[in-house]
């Protein structure tokens, strides 16, 4: 076969592909994200001990890591939750993420947030094997969000802090609103949502979204 042949039949089969992603639009992976806890080093010392520092169990996407440590997150009238993991490595504040289900059993009025933004947000105690941390605001339901870097921003047509709308086909069939788009250099491309929303779907990590043109 002709060389130009070669290219002309190359050229028309990248077109239809590039015509079907945008009649579809852009595939997102899912990852469905458990109730979990970020901690000062402060706080990381006064549940743990001082001088502690925590371990990594698994690698997360920019720089983040599952840890081994687990705690105990009490809520109001003593209500509790058992073997929460910590994310490092650690921050400025100290942070507990949960479901709007969590929350029910916790018996907390816990305000959907971003990620970092605590203030005002519902108090909750968090116990490990050396102590007790009160925390008078830190938690918080997660946003729903999409991590993208630079290039998947520029694949996809949105911009960070963007707001979309996603849609997953399955035997559910459901469409999520008010997505956040947010981006970074060392982010991997994967929509989090938590595990009262995958339930509701029928969703695991793994599955596919599709951002709606």
């Amino acid at each position: 076969m002709e060389e130009k042949t070669i290219e002309v039949i190359t050229r028309l089969v990248m077109e239809a592909m590039n015509q079907k992603t945008s009649e579809q639009g852009f595939a997102v992976p899912i990852g469905v994200s458990a109730r979990h806890v970020h901690l000062t080093q402060e706080d990381v010392e006064t549940l743990f001990g001082k001088g502690y520092e925590l371990t990594k169990k698994k690698e997360l996407m920019g720089g983040q890591f599952a840890s081994n440590e687990i705690v105990t997150i009490v809520g109001l009238k003593l209500r509790a939750m058992e073997n929460v993991r910590i994310l490092g490595p650690v921050r400025k504040a100290s942070q507990v993420e949960i479901s709007a289900t969590d929350a029910i059993k916790l018996g907390i009025k816990t305000p959907i947030r971003e990620s970092g933004d605590i203030k005002g947000s519902a108090p909750i105690a968090i116990v490990g094997p050396k102590g007790v941390v009160y925390l008078k605001e830190g938690c918080i339901i997660a946003k729903r969000h999409i991590h993208m870097s630079p290039e998947d921003v520029k694949a996809a047509g949105v911009n960070n802090g963007d707001t979309v709308s996603v849609q997953v086909e399955n035997e559910r069939g459901t469409t999520f609103n008010h997505v956040q788009i947010r981006v970074d250099k060392s982010y991997t491309l994967e929509m989090h949502i938590d595990t009262d929303e995958a339930n509701a779907a029928k969703i695991s990590t793994g599955d596919t979204a599709v951002i709606i043109k």
